[in-house]
């Protein structure tokens, strides 16, 4: 005879109480969400890396279209040189280590929100001005990133399972310092 475990899940939004189940199986399409999410930005950043030298000016001042509400503030950074040499490090290096810190369940939701910010960014850059341009790939990975976030992905075959079990003076690490909660997960 085989048990089914449920998860209950819910929450509260604008006075509307939100409540379901989740299935066995949630468990490993989660961590196989964390992990393909994981990887798509892995070799995104190793992509750049190992092309390098990156050049983040290209898409700052030429990729954005001029309808975004942004082409402005991105022609801007991608005119300034302390800006772009700064990009040219920070967005394949943090790519790099966000898909790492996925892939693995560590400091999960901070990766997953880092990812998140990446890619509406990469969305505001890409946005055409037309009502249907609104629904693009990016913005889904952005939603995926926060989906992974949400569920705290990182306690499900994760590092961050074990780290928040981590006893520190007689207590576990996340309620010794219940910030790491919004890390890690």
């Amino acid at each position: 005879m085989s048990t089914e475990i449920t998860n209950e899940f819910g929450g509260e939004i604008g006075g509307v109480t939100l409540l379901g189940k989740a299935h066995s199986l949630s468990a490993l399409f989660i961590v196989a969400l964390r992990a393909v999410i994981g990887g798509m930005i892995l070799f995104a950043g190793l992509g750049k890396v190992l092309a390098w030298p990156f050049d983040a000016s290209g898409y700052l001042v030429h990729g954005v279209n001029a309808a975004s509400p942004v082409s402005g503030l991105y022609a801007a950074m991608g005119s300034t040189p302390w800006f772009v040499e700064f990009a040219n490090v920070f967005v394949p290096v943090t790519q790099v280590l966000i898909g790492l810190a996925l892939i693995a369940g560590a400091f999960v939701r901070l990766a997953a929100l880092g990812g998140a910010m990446q890619m509406l960014l990469f969305y505001l850059g890409g946005w055409e001005g037309e009502f249907l341009a609104l629904f693009d790939s990016t913005l889904v990975y952005a939603l995926v990133f926060l989906t992974v976030a949400a569920f705290g992905a990182g306690r499900v075959l994760g590092v961050d399972a074990y780290l928040e079990r981590i006893e520190v003076g007689g207590q576990a690490l996340v309620e010794r310092y219940p910030a790491l909660r919004y890390v890690l997960g």
